[in-house]
């Protein structure tokens, strides 16, 4: 037990954050892209206790079998990107499914995305295998899970203004950044300067954390994670 917490102090003072990562260049004139000012600068984005007992989990277990990952931590809004070897590479703010839930609902993947009821736009929680594939308006995109059209992508460029998609992303807050149709945003620069080269060989494991059901319903393995803390007194 000694050992988890040690690991779970650890990981959040190694994983970057949008003040020690790298200072932000200063914006150009217009809306280019989805980069954070000053005063996101200055936000610490952490871990949840859940997601931070999932990334000492696949550190430990090399759950990720050689390949890069992420942890999508819903309740935070955030996302924790790691390459093969387990090292962190950044911490960034995401957009997730306008309802809480960690199902997809039957038959999601075949609709249309006008024809989503609201209850309907929920980013599901689990273990992925992601990889990039077909295109989407054009531009090739991170499927998280293909059957249900849950992908990983930046704001798209033909969203409606009253989203406010790039304010929410930009917020200090984790509140109003649910409103896409189940897919997760993430930042411009992060997707085409870390994700998408790291990503697009091979592909990589997704974990997206729960809203509402036990971490160990979704992610079983950390229960043996568990009963081997309590066995060997750590």
């Amino acid at each position: 037990m000694i050992l988890i917490l040690r690991l779970l102090a650890g990981i959040v003072l190694m994983i970057p954050t949008w003040s020690n990562a790298r200072p932000p260049k200063p914006a150009p004139a217009g809306p280019v892209g989805i980069e954070a000012p000053a005063d996101k600068a200055k936000a610490q984005i952490s871990p949840s206790a859940e997601a931070a007992r999932v990334i000492a989990w696949v550190l430990a277990s090399k759950d990720n079998h050689g390949l890069p990952w992420l942890v999508v931590d819903k309740k935070r809004a955030a996302l924790f990107l790691f390459d093969a070897k387990g090292g962190s590479l950044d911490a960034v703010p995401v957009l997730l499914g306008l309802a809480e839930g960690d199902d997809a609902s039957p038959g999601v993947g075949s609709k249309k995305l006008a024809d989503l009821g609201p209850a309907e736009k929920t980013t599901p929680a689990g273990r992925f295998l992601a990889k990039f594939g077909l295109p989407v308006a054009g531009e090739r995109v991170l499927w998280v899970d293909y059957a249900t059209s849950v992908a990983l992508h930046p704001i798209p460029k033909d969203v409606g203004a009253r989203e406010r998609r790039r304010e929410r992303m930009l917020s200090l807050t984790a509140d109003d950044n649910r409103i896409t149709f189940g897919c997760i945003n993430v930042p411009k620069l992060f997707y085409g300067k870390l994700l998408r080269p790291l990503f697009q060989k091979k592909g990589g494991y997704v974990y997206v954390l729960p809203d509402t059901k036990p971490i160990e319903v979704v992610f079983p393995r950390l229960r043996v994670q568990a009963v081997t803390a309590g066995a060997t007194g750590e």
